[in-house]
């Protein structure tokens, strides 16, 4: 079985991971090169937040996110690699002006969440971060996490690499049909191929682009464990802890297909709120800047489609880390129904 995937970011690179894991000969296309993070999944906190995401989302984001970080913990054994991991839930708060906010949405999850009221409690948020006591009540939002996304699609290349993938760096895909792949180089033909270009995908479909931008800090005097929410009525902050006094400040949420670097409104909001979070925020070090743009669908619900010869993957919005894993079994279920119903076919006709 020659399988043909175009898209190198987390989608394609994990339905990659799952062919080659049943001996299906794997060639991946990308426009970049290999080493190049210019794949908007590397571009991510990281953020595995089911529960935060169903204040705007439909519930079908909370159903897939709630199925990946169960996916998660066996993904990262199989790649073989240290990739930092936590699931040990998450903190919203805000300050006193915007309380109205905590609690608008405790009320507004404890609606949606019929059989899971438990996932969401109130507390005080010295409980869990010490350092953060000053903010007084907030929410704890246990079935939450983050993942290194950089860590993990550096892992995933290499055993995609190591398995035999034909990785195809470097090359603009100008036509994906059934069962065949055109590029500015040729066209090559496949038992199936799948699409997962995100905005490379626009001329097919309604694609949106969403910029997001993220500030990388390095702050040695904060002590923060959790990954930490702030509410405010005009925009959300999170900041994600991670090894060594680094903390990630995000994210801006833009509709635009702006890829420069990140506009001096952006980092002045971003970190005034990180600096009302915690004021030793204020003598951090800003060691990174990441801008790039995530692929919308109108109704910002990922696209999960196969038909004969041609599966596609898109419109994972802002939540392509956290659907991932869920998507990308979803697409496998349907891919596996497909090959049984072709043999039954096959078989017919035989007979």
């Amino acid at each position: 079985m020659k399988v043909g995937i175009v898209g190198a970011g987390v989608a394609g690179g994990l339905l990659a991971w799952e062919m080659v894991k049943k001996e299906f000969d794997v060639t991946l296309f990308d426009k970049n090169a290999i080493d190049s993070e210019a794949a908007c999944s590397f571009a991510a906190a990281g953020i595995l937040s089911p529960l935060a995401e169903l204040e705007m989302a439909e519930s079908k984001i909370y159903e897939l996110g709630t199925r990946s970080l169960q996916l998660y913990p066996d993904l990262i054994k199989e790649l073989d690699t240290e990739i930092y991991y936590r699931h040990q839930g998450s903190l919203v708060t805000a300050h006193g002006s915007d309380k109205v906010e905590l609690e608008r949405l405790y009320r507004l999850l404890e609606t949606k969440l019929n059989n899971g009221k438990d996932q969401v409690r109130k507390i005080s948020i010295g409980e869990k971060e010490p350092e953060l006591a000053h903010l007084g009540n907030g929410l704890w939002m246990t079935n939450e996490g983050q993942i290194d996304t950089i860590a993990l699609l550096t892992a995933l290349q290499k055993q995609l690499l190591k398995r035999g993938v034909s990785w195809v760096e470097n090359t603009e895909v100008q036509q994906i049909e059934p069962g065949r792949i055109k590029t500015d180089k040729g066209s090559c033909n496949y038992d199936w191929v799948f699409d997962c270009r995100g905005l490379g995908a626009k001329e097919t479909l309604p694609l949106r682009a969403v910029r997001g931008e993220l500030l990388w800090l390095h702050a040695p005097d904060v002590n923060i464990k959790h990954l930490t929410r702030l509410m405010h009525p005009r925009y959300r902050i999170y900041l994600v802890p991670r090894p060594n006094n680094v903390y990630l400040i995000g994210a801006t949420e833009i509709e635009s297909e702006d890829h420069s670097p990140v506009s001096v409104r952006s980092t002045l909001e971003l970190l005034s709120a990180a600096y009302s979070l915690h004021k030793s925020l204020g003598e951090a070090r800003i060691i990174k800047q990441v801008v790039n743009c995530r692929p919308a669908l109108p109704d910002n619900l990922p696209k999960i489609e196969l038909q004969d010869g041609i599966g596609i993957i898109n419109g994972l919005y802002r939540h392509g880390i956290l659907l991932a894993p869920a998507v990308v079994e979803q697409m496998m279920k349907l891919f596996e129904q497909a090959l049984i119903e072709k043999d039954e076919a096959s078989h017919a006709i035989n007979c």
